[in-house]
């Protein structure tokens, strides 16, 4: 069948709005959140007016199952579960974008729902912390009022789950004044799984003035104290998987920015995450925290794909690199925690590199190619050192065990300039500089009325992809996702190694990265009445085209008549939230770090500790934790 006939068959697509969410659905969003806010606030102020018999069964239940202190306990139940509820719904609402597009609006995706519910469960949690200390919990206590103390935990839960929970009204902004952001590096996006992600953070340091307020310490995986360890293994498998999220356009083999920053991210991720965790837990918690993640980020993918039936997400592997983490802290022990940091770091970077290097090749939608071997080999290891130090001063700091305060804000500072100077690099792009592609295409024989098309690109000049981080025709957006690696055959020519669909909404687009280029040209692309300008690009039996910047095409709702000054500042003021995020985040663990002595409960006068330790002495007569001293 002719080609032009077959294309005569391609059904028109729909068009979903390409901007902000309509006023009916901000208003529906609005209430609903109005009423679980008015829900929490009327629950916490009954409690603490010493009503709430429905909160004070559930804090007395979690306290004496856990063996945690209520303002620990039920706020960390009610956070790890809202946390993989959000985490469901991302993973989901990222593979439906990829699969289906544009939504309707936002209350028209399922995904949408799971991702709010568990935002503001996190928040609630935090409130939560906040609301049930009826004593001074801990020596790091903040004073709200005369009798009121809260712990920093609780505070920075909250500040977690707010700071998410703020990208959602700034994320439908955002798309009012610059069109929708079709990337998962959209300034807002990082808001909303950036703050939730390191809300661990935040629960860690809840769950080690919980441990601390009730004498409690354990050093292992295995053992009595096996309950209170999993929950710490829990949190950095958790922490593991906030980090990680970052990776997800390489995930799905849809990336928008160059390729050296996969393994810069991973190594980044592992040093930062498992350090920590060898630190906090002892023997054997990096790979506990690495087979946690496993465990946890593999179910999500196999949900998001097997049950929910969409394009389901990868994941690394990670082990190599926390027995990285493990061999290095048997040589150095755990209380030098920069040393152990920098050297485990640089270690995930380099023979973590390998064997990612190999684990992506076998499973990644695009393997790393030979041309990124230079630039890995140098940002990885930085990356690793950097969050390797980063990591060991988290983890010493839940020990409260924080190095003088001149080297951990050294070490703090140079990690933090390391990362946003790799972080710049990485971004540094090059527009294309005239390349062009010559595309011959023909039927492959199929449907008719879903026609697709097999062919060759011959680029010019023919050195275009030489060394290239990827050269694929991608297929996305109306029903599932295609990553075809172009096949060489000659210099400078490349043929399809599958047949690309070119009908409906489907977006069929050659993409080359090459150094700091990032490119493509149009196969075929639907007319979008949502977007002005937005035609129909056909897939003729033949066509030269002119290489454009790659974002020109995946982002194709972004609006191109927006000031610079403008984008600029929305960035910067974003940025400008990001960074007072991060810094309170690592005055909590100072504050927490540099109160007491190594554990020791200390807050409390010993007449109010007394029934909190009267309450660990039977929790311990049930073999199982240990509470010195009970």
């Amino acid at each position: 069948m002719a080609l032009s006939h077959v294309l005569a068959a391609a059904s028109p697509p729909a068009a979903n709005p390409a901007g902000g969410a309509a006023l009916d659905q901000i208003a529906i969003a609005t209430g609903m959140a109005s009423v679980a806010t008015a829900v929490l606030m009327l629950g916490i102020f009954g409690y603490r007016n010493g009503k709430g018999k429905t909160l004070r069964r559930l804090a007395a239940f979690s306290e004496r199952v856990s063996g945690l202190p209520a303002w620990a306990a039920l706020p960390l139940g009610v956070g790890g579960g809202s946390l993989l509820v959000a985490l469901l719904g991302m993973y989901w609402d990222i593979s439906l974008h990829i699969d289906q597009g544009r939504d309707p609006g936002p209350l028209a995706n399922p995904a949408h729902y799971l991702i709010l519910v568990g935002l503001y469960g996190v928040f609630a949690s935090g409130c939560l912390a906040l609301a049930l200390p009826e004593e001074k919990p801990g020596p790091a206590a903040i004073r709200i009022t005369r009798d009121w103390y809260v712990p920093v935990g609780g505070v920075l839960t909250a500040a977690c789950g707010g700071f998410a929970l703020l990208g959602f009204p700034l994320d439908d902004m955002w798309h009012r004044l610059f069109g929708q952001d079709v990337t998962l590096w959209g300034p807002t996006h990082l808001m909303l799984f950036g703050g939730a992600g390191l809300t661990l953070i935040g629960q860690a340091i809840l769950l080690a003035e919980g441990l601390r307020f009730r004498g409690i310490q354990a050093d292992r995986v295995d053992g009595p104290q096996f309950l209170v360890a999993f929950r710490r293994v829990g949190l950095m498998g958790g922490l593991l998987i906030g980090l990680s999220t970052f990776q997800g356009e390489f995930d799905f083999g849809v990336p928008q920015f160059r390729m050296v920053f996969h393994p810069m991210l991973i190594a980044l991720a592992a040093g930062l995450a498992l350090t920590a965790a060898r630190i906090w837990i002892g023997k054997g918690g990096a790979l506990a925290t690495a087979l946690m993640f496993l465990a946890v980020r593999g179910g999500i993918s196999l949900i998001v794909g097997d049950v929910f039936g969409e394009s389901a997400p990868t994941l690394p592997l990670y082990l190599v690199e926390a027995l990285c983490i493990e061999g290095v802290a048997l040589a150095t022990g755990r209380n030098r925690p920069v040393l152990l940091g920098a050297v485990g770091g640089v270690l995930c970077g380099t023979v973590g590199l390998a064997a990612e290097w190999l684990w992506v090749g076998q499973l990644f939608p695009l393997p790393w190619s030979d041309g990124i071997v230079p630039e890995a080999m140098i940002v990885a290891p930085i990356a690793g050192a950097a969050g390797g130090v980063l990591g060991g001063l988290l983890g010493a700091g839940l020990r409260f065990q924080l190095p003088s305060p001149t080297v951990a804000r050294t070490a703090t500072i140079a990690s933090f300039v390391a990362i946003a100077a790799l972080t710049a690099y990485g971004l540094a792009t090059v527009a294309p500089s005239g390349q062009t592609a010559t595309v011959a295409l023909k039927s492959d024989g199929g449907d008719a009325r879903h026609p697709h098309v097999v062919g060759t690109v011959t680029l010019n000049p023919r050195n275009t992809a030489d060394n290239a981080a990827w050269a694929t025709v991608t297929s996305w957006q109306d029903g599932g996702m295609k990553v075809d690696r172009l096949q060489r055959v000659a210099e400078g020519v490349y043929r399809f190694r599958a047949p690309a669909p070119v009908y409906g909404d489907w977006k069929t687009i050659v993409r080359v990265q090459n150094g700091r280029t990032i490119m493509g040209i149009p196969i075929y692309m639907p007319a979008d009445p949502a977007i002005p300008g937005a035609k129909l690009v056909p897939a003729t039996a033949s066509f030269t085209r002119t290489f454009v910047a790659d974002h020109e095409l995946l982002q194709r709702e972004r609006k191109d008549d927006i000031p610079s000054w403008l984008w600029t500042a929305a960035c910067l003021i974003v940025l400008a939230l990001s960074l007072m995020f991060m810094a309170s985040l690592a005055w909590g663990v100072a504050r927490v770090a540099r109160t007491g002595d190594g554990g020791t409960p200390n807050g409390p006068s010993p007449a109010s500790t007394r029934p909190a330790q009267d309450r660990a002495e039977r929790f311990v007569h049930g073999g199982v934790a240990s509470a010195p001293g009970a």
